[in-house]
């Protein structure tokens, strides 16, 4: 009989092939598909996968005389338009109220026009004298001591510390300036002044 090697060569290749095959299919998980080399399972990606936007909470004002609507537009005088400051004779009234809203008796702090140029000014605390009409009456408040030993300015009044100078400073008022505001251009209130201090300015104001 005559030895045929390439048959044999065959032969045994595929026994070799069947066999690799048969491993194969032992190691894989029953049911699963068999993975080529180099793939990698896919993540999801793309808008499934992205996360939703928290919804923040809107801002809002405790009251309407924070000097700023939702909008971001300022009610005070920074806008210009300022009436120029009140020129007749003032009336003192005392009638703070634990409303929110600004009175007189209180100090606030509001954006003040220079005297010099109203379309100039800066933030800083008055003390509500008064009413005109829709607005209100306001004296300007200063730390810079204008009444000692040295001097004394009969334009301003001492009124002591309190609350609305964190520094614990004591604070004079102006009375030969009386400026207008519009209630919605108040930025924040500072503090009631007591009864006996409000008419120390009162009576300074109506005798300037």
């Amino acid at each position: 009989m005559k030895f045929n090697s390439n048959k044999v060569l065959r032969f045994l290749g595929k026994v070799l092939d069947g066999f690799l095959k048969s491993q194969n299919t032992t190691k894989a998980k029953p049911g699963s598909k068999p993975t080529a080399p180099g793939d990698q399972p896919r993540t999801p990606t793309g808008r499934a996968n992205a996360q939703k936007p928290v919804p923040q909470p809107r801002k809002t004002h405790s009251s309407p005389n924070v000097g700023q609507c939702e909008s971001g537009a300022l009610h005070g005088w920074e806008n210009g338009n300022y009436p120029g400051d009140y020129q007749g004779t003032v009336r003192p009234t005392y009638n703070p109220v634990a409303d929110g809203q600004p009175d007189p008796g209180e100090i606030v702090w509001a954006w003040i026009p220079y005297e010099e140029d109203y379309a100039q000014g800066k933030d800083r605390p008055v003390l509500l004298v008064g009413r005109d009409g829709e607005y209100l009456l306001a004296l300007m408040m200063t730390s810079k001591d204008h009444n000692n030993v040295q001097r004394r300015d009969r334009d301003y009044v001492d009124i002591g510390s309190g609350p609305w100078d964190k520094q614990g400073r004591a604070s004079e008022v102006k009375v030969d300036r009386v400026i207008r505001l519009r209630a919605q251009g108040i930025r924040r209130e500072g503090a009631v002044l007591s009864k006996d201090r409000f008419a120390r300015v009162a009576q300074a104001l109506s005798s300037n």
